[in-house]
């Protein structure tokens, strides 16, 4: 145990400086070496996870010793025998995974303190000198040894602050990975609601008077958690790092590739840079249109059914219309087609669509996509409630012919996702979502040319978390994005927006343009693209907050 260090490191967090550290995933001890070379604050050396040995384990704690370096161990779980060993080794203190009670924090420092106070045995190995400094580290050892729960499900939240008030806790560290895992949101690095989560937890550790952290997932994401007020913060990983530059030396000949989700040869997916300019072929002609449900057409369909047209010819979208339908309660329209696909949305209440007779009873967030020239008919399900849905067509102009024939009625099951080949029905309970296209969102493809031949259009549904946004980008075709639920900020080329209550940005095609959300709640959008598949353009940030030059009409 290096008590200098560790004084050095406690001494830090009580000015409220914050103290950086690197997570040690791998053999060599050279890894070590380099954290304490640059004299970072703290290394962990994970034992939890991964596959180091105690041979290996021991060599990074030598390779610390006699430094400023703090070396803390994650065990595999809160166990005497484990910690003793690697107290043993001379490690400074341990990380204990998935904590969640008091009685778990109090057990963990039994494990690392000698009798009375504890159950540590003692040992003649390293912390000890070998037998030779027994007394020396025995007296002081349990006032210095650094015990950290690892915050990492949401079992944890009642008990936090609780665990703060066990005398010879210092500090505390966050899993988002894993307290993702634990709301059903596994594979995500912070999933809905785990960023609230932790800056509540974050706030009632520093207010009790204790320190915390986490691991940044970036450079961005390492100064954003500092102004937090997070002070232990992890830089990376060993394999992160290496992996990052692995990728940035590839990004810079073009040719970084996406690895395998398995352990089959790489799949050679290819990884794009965002771009540093527009591309030539890629140039706007037209400026984006914002428009209020007030702005909007609005057309009486049919007895009781109305639609509030947000994009089409009239704000200048080409191949695109999309539109907001109000059904009153009992309230049908007729048996129709359109010489083009439809796309429908429920928004509030429940509606049945009715395909040749097949009838499908959808709730909110559900979608079906008719396919071109298929009869179909729509109808409020209550007899009290207005049904609100959100509708698309791959047309600047959608035309309507009425249908007289009659169809047998079919009713659907209830999950069903309707009929290979015709209409496709996407139920939102049960939809694959997509993560990793930006912080903080998931999205769901309602439907593209992949999943129904033929479509010319492409959308989808997608939830943004508070802080949540995409890169910046552009597409080669008119976009249509419907603020369903919360608020959001659109940036495009130097003009920024506020849009909420199905408030609907038609951006053209080469706009360079985002969505964020700004606001302490989730905000929920239906996008649809006038191309058959989502293809997005990623672009550098900058152009998003440059102010074009092309002349033309624009809604503020």
């Amino acid at each position: 145990m290096k008590t200098k260090a560790i004084r050095k490191l406690r001494d830090k967090l009580s000015r409220n400086e914050s103290v950086h550290g690197l997570w040690v995933t791998l053999e060599s001890a050279s890894i070590t070496d380099m954290a304490v070379a640059i004299g970072l604050d703290w290394v962990v050396i994970d034992a939890e996870h991964g596959h180091l040995d105690w041979k290996e384990i021991n060599e990074h704690i030598r390779a610390a010793h006699r430094s400023d370096t703090v070396v803390l161990v994650r065990i595999a779980q809160r166990d005497t025998s484990l910690t003793k060993r690697v107290l043993d080794m001379g490690a400074d203190g341990i990380v204990v995974p998935w904590v969640e009670t008091v009685e778990q924090v109090q057990e963990a420092l039994l494990d690392c303190r000698y009798p009375p106070e504890g159950r540590r045995g003692i040992g003649g190995e390293r912390a000890t000198v070998w037998g030779q400094c027994m007394a020396e580290h025995t007296d002081e050892a349990n006032e210095h040894v650094l015990v950290v729960p690892l915050i990492e499900s949401v079992g944890a939240i009642p008990n936090v602050a609780a665990m703060c008030e066990v005398d010879g806790i210092d500090l505390f560290y966050f899993g988002p990975a894993d307290f993702s895992s634990s709301v059903g949101s596994r594979g995500q690095w912070e999933g809905p609601g785990v960023a609230e989560s932790i800056l509540k937890l974050k706030d009632t550790i520093i207010a009790a008077g204790k320190h915390c952290g986490l691991m940044a997932a970036g450079v961005d994401d390492l100064v954003s958690r500092h102004e937090q007020g997070f002070r232990v913060l992890g830089l990376g990983s060993d394999c992160g790092f290496l992996m990052r530059g692995i990728h940035q030396s590839l990004q810079a000949l073009d040719c970084d590739r996406a690895p395998a989700t398995s352990l089959d040869p790489a799949d050679g997916r290819a990884i794009r840079l965002p771009l540093s300019q527009r591309p030539d072929h890629i140039q706007p002609d037209r400026k984006q249109v914002i428009t209020t449900v007030a702005q909007g057409q609005v057309v009486e369909i049919q007895s009781g059914v109305e639609l509030t047209a947000m994009v089409g010819e009239f704000n200048t979208a080409r191949n695109l219309t999309t539109g907001v339908v109000n059904i009153e309660p009992d309230a049908f329209l007729d048996c129709h087609t359109h010489p083009c696909s439809e796309s429908i949305t429920i928004l509030e209440g429940e509606a049945e669509v009715m395909v040749e007779g097949r009838a499908y009873r959808l709730g909110p967030l559900d979608n079906i996509v008719v396919p071109r020239w298929l009869p179909h008919a729509i109808s409020n399900c209550s007899s009290t409630d207005k049904s609100k849905i959100h509708v698309a067509f791959p047309l600047s102009v959608p035309e309507r012919n009425m249908v007289s024939r009659t169809f047998k009625r079919t009713e659907m099951p209830a999950d069903s996702t309707g009929v290979p080949g015709l209409e496709h029905v996407t139920r939102f309970e049960t939809a694959k979502r997509t993560f990793g296209v930006g912080p903080g969102a998931e999205f769901i493809d309602y439907f593209n040319a992949e999943m129904i031949p033929g479509l010319e259009m492409s959308g989808g549904f997608g939830r943004f978390q508070p802080g949540g946004r995409l890169p910046a980008h552009l597409h080669d075709f008119d976009e249509s994005i419907c603020i369903v639920d919360g608020e959001a900020s659109c940036l495009v080329e130097g003009n920024e927006y506020s849009l909420t209550n199905c408030d609907t940005a038609m951006i053209p095609r080469g706009r360079v343009h985002y969505f964020v959300n700004e606001s302490s709640e989730s905000m929920d959008m239906i996008w649809v693209y006038a191309g058959p598949m989502p293809v997005r353009i990623e672009i550098d940030d900058s152009l998003a907050s440059k102010q074009c030059e092309l002349e033309g009409n624009e809604n503020e």
